[in-house]
């Protein structure tokens, strides 16, 4: 592929000669940069908007949300899933993280792991899917064998598919009902994904997961009512949002927490008290 061909996360970035730089200059010139990836997730709003609807439909009627990605997106997909349950209350299998290679990929990079077209699926089986599901591929190149295989195969099989790429007329798109282009650009540092096109992506996957919780129920006011107190600073935070509504002492906040193991549950035992 020539040069002036390439895909934009893969051209030359907006500096030559970083090294002759000084920590000032860098620090100044990557922060500067780094505001092409929001201005990127503004510009797929209306995409995201309409994917969350419909995925919001389904896991009403108790569709799960799964996601594959390799590299660095399969590693943004494991963090936003493994967030949810404590964050949220949920059960770890209504939203889920696949990474190629594993999750012994999430430390150390497997090799040749992503180039493998049934390996998504291979790894998504066991969950027994059903048509209520929704699979969400994230490729900042748009093109990762791992991911492309496992949203071919899902969309066959009629489940909902999305993507996060950061390419434009990606591969991944073909295989998608939803796809959700957040064009990032060159990279600081050139095809380094992992800083414009990863930080696009966080955003996006921030406002799948936290809205679509949101519109399960699982958020009052914007407290997160349904998060598992388990260790000292959510034990004070459960607290602090028992007192805050109902007005409760910290001790009977405290207790109350402590005896239903829910901030909900508290809430609701003190309001009924």
């Amino acid at each position: 592929m020539s040069i002036d061909k390439l895909p934009p996360t893969e051209q030359s970035g907006p500096l030559d000669h970083l090294e002759t730089k000084s920590i000032g200059e860098l620090v100044g010139f990557m922060h500067a940069h780094s505001e092409q990836a929001w201005r990127a997730v503004e510009n797929c709003l209306p995409e995201i908007e309409r994917f969350i609807e419909v995925l919001v439909q389904r896991m009403k009627q108790g569709g799960r949300l799964f996601y594959i990605g390799a590299g660095t997106s399969g590693r943004l997909g494991v963090l936003d899933a493994s967030e949810c349950p404590p964050t949220f209350g949920v059960d770890p299998e209504r939203v889920q993280g696949f990474i190629s290679g594993g999750d012994g990929a999430l430390r150390v990079a497997v090799e040749g792991a992503e180039d493998s077209e049934t390996g998504a699926w291979n790894d998504l089986a066991p969950s027994q899917l059903t048509e209520l599901d929704t699979i969400v591929g994230i490729a900042a190149s748009g093109r990762t064998p791992y991911v492309v295989g496992g949203l071919k195969e899902a969309k066959a099989r009629g489940l909902l598919t999305a993507c996060i790429v950061c390419n434009p007329a990606s591969e991944a798109e073909k295989h998608t009902d939803h796809c959700i282009v957040a064009v990032t650009g060159a990279e600081f540092v050139t095809g380094s994904t992992r800083l414009n096109a990863g930080t696009a992506t966080k955003l996006i996957l921030n406002l799948i997961s936290t809205i679509a919780m949101i519109q399960l129920g699982h958020v009052q006011g914007s407290k997160m009512v349904d998060m598992r107190p388990s260790n000292s600073k959510l034990i004070d935070r459960g607290v602090r949002m028992i007192k805050e509504a109902t007005s409760a002492s910290d001790e009977e906040a405290l207790n109350a927490l402590q005896s239903t193991g829910s901030v909900r549950l508290a809430i609701e035992s003190l309001k009924n008290y």
